[in-house]
């Protein structure tokens, strides 16, 4: 089976509910890449996928989990010098609470 030819770094985040913070710090310039299960399989056979993110020339950088569902993270250097050492921190979408009158 094929895999990436570049380096990377994988977070498997799990199970996420919509609306999740994810933020994401790098020491340098790459790609940050929040992704379905399936479109991470995708990903490491060299297939055509999907994601929310992209160049990430700032950090922290923060992506929001688009729906519920089992999500990862990738930082990759695809297209840059050096892989980014990189930490991740999740934040729960808070509630909104409701205001009776």
């Amino acid at each position: 089976m094929a895999a990436p030819s570049f380096r990377f770094t994988h977070y498997d985040l799990k199970g996420q509910r919509a609306g999740t913070a994810v933020d994401v710090s790098l020491n340098t310039v790459n790609n940050v890449r929040l992704m379905t299960a399936g479109n991470f399989q995708r990903f490491k056979e060299l297939l055509d996928f999907k994601y929310v993110g992209g160049v990430a020339k700032k950090s922290p950088i923060r992506l929001v989990v688009p729906e519920d569902g089992h999500w990862h993270l990738i930082v990759d250097m695809e297209g840059h010098h050096l892989l980014a050492d990189s930490s991740v921190k999740i934040t729960p979408r808070v509630a909104a609470s409701r205001k009776t009158g």
